[in-house]
């Protein structure tokens, strides 16, 4: 999960003695591409192989494959960055089940896909209602934030 600081590697915010499955690497390297590999086929990947996102999310770390196109719109897209703007109206109970999951003030990210689920939207509508509400999403399911 590089960032525009070509420099920074994203492996040192592990501890040392972490160390990556060779059978994660293997599916990892067999499914990314110029050193790039989105969110989506991230959690296709831990669907399909049982895998934890965050397990990928610290593979592709240690190996400096960058995570794009975050699938609430956050980050990874070009040239913009980020895909989601606020939302021009946020239904009640669209307002109200954000609010009811918030933790210290913000929303995790898998509580948005949940919410998503739950009230059959898409996960970028979750993100415009919280760009408009001025809520922030944490806690990324890949640790990319």
């Amino acid at each position: 999960m590089k960032n525009k600081n070509r420099g920074h590697s994203f492996s040192k915010k592990y501890l040392n003695d972490r160390k990556i499955n060779p059978d994660v690497i293997k599916i990892i390297k067999q499914h990314s591409s110029k050193a790039e590999i989105t969110c989506a086929l991230l959690f296709n990947i831990a669907n399909n192989y049982h895998m934890q996102p965050e397990e990928l999310g610290f593979a592709i770390d240690q190996l400096e494959i960058s995570l794009i196109k975050c699938q609430l719109g956050l980050f990874g897209y070009k040239p913009q960055k980020k895909q989601i703007k606020p939302a021009e109206y946020v239904p009640e109970g669209l307002e109200r089940a954000i609010r009811d999951s918030l933790t210290e003030g913000k929303l995790y990210c898998k509580t948005t896909w949940e919410i998503a689920k739950q009230l059959n939207i898409g996960k970028i509508d979750i993100s415009s209602a919280c760009e408009s509400l001025n809520i922030k999403i944490s806690a990324c399911q890949l640790g990319a934030f």
